[in-house]
């Protein structure tokens, strides 16, 4: 077996960030040879990040970057929280943001090869969990708003008129309530058919008499499922009174677009 020297060894350590005694056995493995034991290492961190794939990451970090004509948001994803707060990692997080704000989601495949590097090293599952790039039009904006200081739910927003206040609370609101849908309109009629059957097979709805039960359905399906999943449709966090729809109405705020990711287990 070759003899490998601790100064090889700790030059590995260096270049590659793995373990000393991982350097050593890649050495071992590669006759001394340091750049076939930098990719062996590589290659071993790559499919260890693989066989990592399926953990959960409920740990990370949700980032946004706007300016007048472009709004982004990404959720980077990992294990615990140490690694979240690892210098590499959010290094990490701050390139895909920028690879994402500068060209466009797609983009997040360029660092492919990083994330599964970075997975082998930390020794956790680390992936991009989501990513969003927005541009402006005329007389549009963006605004953001992300949760601190955990920095596991953030907003994007992209808006028409209203206030800052109230384009603000709007997006708080987002993050505390997380809408499934804007409007009714995109619900999938199948869900909805769904819901229906479910709620009318219920005890609490077969008990009453047939003639209301059919009301009685729609009130739940406009309280329980529109008025959860449908953002519009929603109680306004700030004023209860309030839907989402007549608040946004009565401030001439106009949502145009919007995003929201959240590394919080529901």
């Amino acid at each position: 077996m070759t003899e490998i020297s601790a100064a090889l060894v700790k030059q590995l350590r260096d270049s590659t960030g793995a373990g000393m005694m991982d350097c050593k056995r890649a050495l071992q493995e590669t006759g001394g040879e340091l750049d076939a034991a930098v990719t062996l290492l590589r290659e071993k961190g790559m499919a260890s990040a693989a066989k990592r794939a399926d953990r959960a990451t409920t740990e990370g970090v949700v980032l946004i970057e706007s300016d007048d004509a472009v709004g982004t948001i990404v959720a980077v994803g990992c294990e615990t929280e140490p690694v979240s707060k690892n210098e590499e990692f959010e290094a990490f997080a701050r390139d895909v943001l920028r690879e994402v704000h500068h060209r466009d989601e797609d983009f997040v495949v360029v660092l492919e090869e990083r994330r599964a590097e970075l997975s082998g090293k930390l020794g956790e599952n680390i992936q991009v969990v989501g990513a969003r790039r927005m541009t402006a039009g005329k007389g549009e904006r963006f605004v953001s708003y992300v949760h601190l200081p955990a920095r596991k739910i953030g907003v994007l927003l992209k808006v028409k008129g209203g206030t800052p206040e109230l384009a603000r609370e709007l997006a708080m609101h987002v993050a505390f309530a997380k809408p499934a849908y804007t409007t009714r309109s995109e619900v999938p009629a199948e869900a909805v058919a769904t819901e229906r059957e479910i709620l009318s097979n219920m005890d609490e709805v077969l008990s009453k008499p047939e003639s209301v039960r059919e009301k009685i359905v729609e009130g739940m399906l406009n309280k329980n499922f529109f008025g959860v999943s449908v953002l519009e449709d929603q109680t306004w966090i700030h004023d209860t009174s309030l839907t989402v729809a007549k608040a946004l109405q009565q401030g001439g705020l106009e949502l145009v677009d919007y995003a929201w990711f959240s590394l919080v287990p529901t």
